[in-house]
């Protein structure tokens, strides 16, 4: 199943490849960081690449970035949107038009149409679009839409409705030349939908493991900056949505208030982190420090802040969903404790190479005694965090994952 475990394919002519996402950088999200390093990449190997996305950022839906650019080689296409915010359904039906306008009017036989799952179904247009003219589908999968919608209680998704786009979506999965899934466990579901086994990659998530290396506390600008020197941190970076747990890390928090060295320091934004930040000021609690994204070439100062991470994931979107920070954070050489099923994926990961602790949701007496087990014992923090980064050399590097991506492409551009 993991079909780009080959050696190097020998470099052919290849039509075109065309990346469907709704940010792409200057944005700071996971997708948009991993869609620019990929469509680089490629330009770097001699790829012509196009991307089609929209004029916004995540964090700022009004944001009017040009309409068409290059950027490092890559032909950007921003098309219009409406812009009402973050996950409107209107906007997503918008963006589904735009691209669908775009693609039929660029795209041409033998292309290759690279399609994320932001926003979701988006494979359903790239299906339509890419059979009409006659281009390769891949899709990428960073969730799998709409059962993670199913799982998280999302309205309406029930019946005929979820019937038909499952229907639909099964047919994107089934008609494209590769679907890439980011563990086995999602793999395995993709297959049970009848997904024919040999269009099914997985190539996992990564992190630029090049910028973002260790940087010891005293050597950090931000722990001066932020006010953190003689403190233990416990981070989190990124977006904290509907998928993540924050009640445990919360509880724990204020069961830890009085112990006045250790602070619990969140940098990002989404749906839940604005909810913690209001849930923390209604409690009164004084151990939390709330910071926007910070700028890339600051990350792995803001990675490194932390002494140990946390990230969450719910237990009913297990093989639905894996959390890329989970590669930032070994990339910056840091402990992770993994508030998740104790059978999931990131669970079995860092039990495998012994890189941080793993909770289950609601047991605030372990993620309590965990935190105080890291907060008092340096050398575990430093081993942990060692063995975190080892753990990308030995198979999930950026330069390992990039490599199984363009093996995969080579392997669909010779095929016509």
């Amino acid at each position: 199943m993991d079909n780009t475990m080959q050696t190097d394919l020998k470099d052919v002519p290849m039509k075109r490849i065309f990346f469907l996402n709704r940010f792409f950088p200057p944005d700071q999200s996971a997708t948009s960081r991993l869609v620019g390093d990929l469509a680089t990449d490629l330009v770097a190997r001699g790829h012509e690449v196009h991307v089609i996305t929209s004029q916004q950022l995540y964090d700022q839906p009004r944001a009017q970035l040009p309409a068409h650019e290059f950027l490092s080689g890559v032909e950007i296409h921003r098309v219009a949107t409406t812009r009402f915010g973050p996950g409107r359904a209107i906007d997503h039906l918008s963006f589904y038009a735009s691209v669908r306008r775009a693609l039929l009017a660029t795209a041409q036989r033998g292309d290759i149409v690279v399609a994320m799952t932001d926003p979701p179904l988006i494979s359903i247009v790239a299906m339509q679009a890419a059979a009409r003219k006659g281009a390769h589908l891949v899709n990428w999968l960073q969730n799998i839409y709409p059962e993670v919608a199913v799982a998280l209680g999302v309205p309406f998704l029930k019946g005929p409705i979820l019937r038909a786009l499952c229907a639909l979506r099964d047919r994107s999965l089934k008609v494209a030349s590769a679907n890439v899934v980011l563990s086995l466990a999602m793999a395995g579901k993709v297959l049970a939908r009848g997904t024919p086994p040999d269009h099914i990659y997985m190539i996992p998530n990564w992190s630029d493991d090049d910028a973002i290396s260790p940087v010891a506390p005293r050597d950090n600008p931000l722990r001066q900056q932020w006010q953190l020197e003689n403190k233990f941190v416990v981070g989190y970076s990124g977006n904290l949505g509907r998928a993540h747990d924050c009640d445990t890390i919360l509880a724990a928090a204020e069961r830890l208030h009085a112990m006045t060295n250790i602070v619990f320091v969140c940098i990002g934004s989404g749906h839940l982190m604005k909810e913690l930040a209001e849930r923390v000021r209604q409690r009164g609690l004084r151990n939390f420090l709330f910071l926007p994204y910070q700028d890339e070439t600051m990350l792995k100062f803001s990675l490194g802040v932390a002494d140990v991470h946390w990230l969450s994931l719910k237990p009913a979107v297990e093989g639905l969903i894996v959390p890329s920070k989970f590669y930032a954070i070994a990339a910056a050489g840091r402990p992770i404790i993994a508030i998740c099923s104790k059978d999931g994926e990131i669970a079995r990961r860092i039990r495998q190479h012994r890189c941080g602790e793993v909770v289950a949701p609601g047991d605030i007496e372990a993620l309590v005694k965990a935190i105080l087990r890291f907060a008092a014992e340096s050398a575990l923090v430093a081993a942990m965090g060692r063995k975190a980064r080892d753990m990308l050399a030995a198979g999930f590097s950026r330069r390992q994952a990039l490599q199984k991506w363009h093996n995969a492409l080579q392997s669909i551009g010779q095929t016509r």
